[in-house]
């Protein structure tokens, strides 16, 4: 379910689609629900239905790479949001004349992992319950709906807070929103249900109800630690629950070799991956689907997005990388920008103030201060000099630049592109090339001309 807007966020963008440690809200449900390889798929959409169905697929696009068959996707739409139990009935015609169990999940409870939701369909299959509700014991329920117990334990019923007497109130069980319902009783039931409550919705939570009425028997899983089944109702209970699955993540990389040198200060994606014996300094973020090697040296406040490191790379202090590869051995930094495909080959260095777009520098080339690379690419052994640009727009259209192997470019050259800088030539500092270089030459002046051919000399 998630076709509510989640007025506690304070947000004009529906809840699921806030992010938690690089994936959306629904996304982590997502995740945990592939992992139990689901025939269908059934999400119930409303506020910004479009945005959170296209969130979803791109997240479906990514994970079903990593299993063999992907689920069938159904997009419900509950255009006006009248509760939890008008959000199932809106998907009711999918499962006319079935039977079997629906697990019912929120989109907004990010930190449920695949082995409770196992566990749980586990313990209603064994029970042979017409449904079974996940409940946990928090300190502050306030909220939520309170899980009243018969005399013997049993499930009685669920009322919500609005609902709930003051004695009812100091009930610690609460409801996590996470169900299992055999289909041939829950749409039955689901039709019967009336919006006599204080917020005038249908509650999914009174099906339980109805179906206990009926002489079924309704099952409780009581779960600990609660922190796993909570939703996200709140921009604090965002930030806690992102904290709880950035310590979980850091843990499980110092466990595999990684070492981070002061987790409270490290910020990495729960999809991330770094090689053993690679270093982390403090105040590093990595973000999105970013790969690092072994041996790699992350030094103080680089940003690194969507970022494929090699082994033994070095990234220097405040460099930003995006998008970007850097294969073996190579060095970028400090204070450098790498963006939009751009990639170091091996053991190329990238220095101070550097910027690279959609360039590749070539492998043991080196551009160490104040230049500019864009749409450029640098063949092997090149040595670029400081202040170098290539002026690769006119205003229009960007153009090409290519600096063939063994070159130096001399500091202050301005390549305006197109333009192609031959195999071993050189330009003077302060060259201004506006046409193509043929091999082994040296260049000067404004615009550049040819001074003489190196391979004679």
């Amino acid at each position: 379910m998630a076709a509510g807007l989640g007025t506690r966020m304070k947000s004009n963008r529906a809840k699921v689609l806030h992010e938690l440690a690089g994936r959306t809200l629904i996304g982590h449900v997502c995740r945990a629900a592939l992992a139990l390889h689901p025939t269908d798929f059934y999400l119930v959409v409303g506020h910004q239905a479009e945005a959170v169905q296209a969130a979803v697929e791109a997240d479906f696009d990514r994970l079903t790479n990593q299993v063999a068959t992907a689920p069938r996707r159904h997009y419900v739409v509950q255009a006006e949001q009248r509760g939890t139990g008008h959000a199932v009935m809106m998907a009711a015609s999918h499962f006319e004349n079935r039977s079997g169990s629906l697990l019912v999940l929120s989109g907004d409870v990010p930190l449920v992992r695949p082995e409770t939701l196992q566990t749980l369909l586990e313990t209603h299959h064994q029970s042979g319950c017409a449904a079974t509700v996940l409940t946990t014991e928090i300190w502050d329920p306030t909220g939520y709906g309170r899980i009243l117990r018969e005399a013997n334990g049993y499930f009685a019923r669920i009322v919500e807070h609005r609902d709930a007497t003051a004695e009812q109130r100091t009930i610690k069980e609460i409801n996590s929103g996470l169900y299992v319902f055999e289909m041939e009783h829950l749409f039955p039931a689901l039709n019967r249900l009336t919006p006599a409550n204080a917020q005038g919705e249908y509650y999914l939570t009174d099906v339980l109800g109805l179906l206990k009425e009926d002489g079924h028997q309704v099952g409780i899983m009581r779960h600990s630690p609660a922190e796993e089944v909570l939703g996200i109702n709140s921009r604090v209970e965002l930030a806690q629950a992102a904290e709880r699955l950035r310590l979980a993540k850091l843990e499980a990389l110092m466990r595999s070799g990684v070492t981070i040198l002061d987790p409270k200060a490290t910020y990495i994606d729960g999809d991330v991956q770094i090689g053993m014996d690679s270093v982390i300094y403090p105040n590093v973020t990595i973000e999105g689907a970013s790969v690092i090697g072994e041996r790699a040296t992350i030094h103080p406040n680089a940003h690194l997005v969507n970022a494929r490191l090699g082994n033994g790379v070095t990234v220097r202090d405040a460099t930003l990388v995006v998008d970007s590869t850097l294969e073996d051995e190579t060095t970028v930094g400090p204070f450098a920008h790498l963006r939009m495909e751009s990639v170091l080959k091996t053991g190329a260095v990238v220095g101070n103030f550097v910027e690279m777009k959609k360039s590749t520098l070539g492998p043991g080339s080196k551009s160490m201060h104040l230049t500019y690379l864009g749409d450029a690419t640098i063949g092997s052994k090149v040595n670029i000099g400081a202040g170098t640009i290539t002026c690769n727009y006119d205003g229009k259209h960007k153009h090409p630049t290519v600096i063939q192997d063994g070159v130096k470019i001399g500091s202050d050259t301005m390549l305006v592109a197109p333009v192609t800088v031959g195999r071993n030539s050189v330009t003077a500092a302060g060259s201004v090339v506006i046409k193509d270089i043929p091999e082994d030459s040296l260049v000067a002046g404004v615009p550049a001309v040819v001074k003489k051919n190196l391979k004679q000399n």
